[in-house]
């Protein structure tokens, strides 16, 4: 069985910890707990994780963050990975910091990676792990707000919520979407 994990951001050291790129950090975490490396490959970062007889391809998009859609599409075609075993990390401004939520489908919220993912896979019908950034922003501010660094309290809390996000997106690979919202989506 093989599974296609996505996570969101944008390259460059000035993204490297802001809010936007909380699925490369997750992932990031999830390579080093397994001893894995990043490849630089075509339109991203790679990396295979192989757990419980799965071969988990991670990739981290190098096409920024509002073009995602093409390295996702370009690794679902080359590793010939159906959209039931595709799961975005990303991040998400309607959800409380912290809070996960895994979604089987859904519309892009306003989300430029996952609107682009949409337009170039042909439909809105791939899991999602959101990660909740919060929106403890002032009005007209939330590209600032995501493109922001952690605060000092966040960053102390952030290893626990990616833990159970790397909880989460192994269940996914392992015990299935349904079985995973079922007991993580509370």
């Amino acid at each position: 069985m093989k599974y296609l994990v996505i996570g969101l951001g944008n390259i460059g050291p000035e993204y490297e910890l802001t809010r936007h790129n909380v699925g490369f950090l997750i992932l990031d975490r999830l390579a080093d707990e397994n001893k894995l490396s990043w490849e630089s490959d075509r339109l991203a970062f790679t990396s295979l994780l192989k757990h419980k007889g799965r071969q988990i391809h991670l990739i981290k998009p190098t096409t920024y963050m509002n073009l995602s859609g093409k390295a996702v599409n370009y690794w679902m075609k080359v590793l010939k990975i159906p959209k039931e075993n595709v799961l975005v990390v990303v991040d998400d401004i309607a959800l409380p910091f912290g809070k996960l939520r895994l979604k089987a489908k859904g519309s892009s919220a306003g989300h430029n990676g996952l609107k682009n993912i949409e337009e170039l896979t042909g439909g809105q019908d791939y899991a999602r792990l959101k990660f909740g950034i919060g929106d403890d922003y002032p009005k007209g501010r939330q590209i600032d707000y995501v493109l922001g660094r952690w605060s000092k309290e966040e960053i102390n809390d952030l290893p626990i919520f990616m833990d159970k996000a790397i909880e989460m997106i192994t269940a996914f690979c392992t015990i299935g979407l349904e079985k995973t919202m079922n007991f993580y989506n509370k």
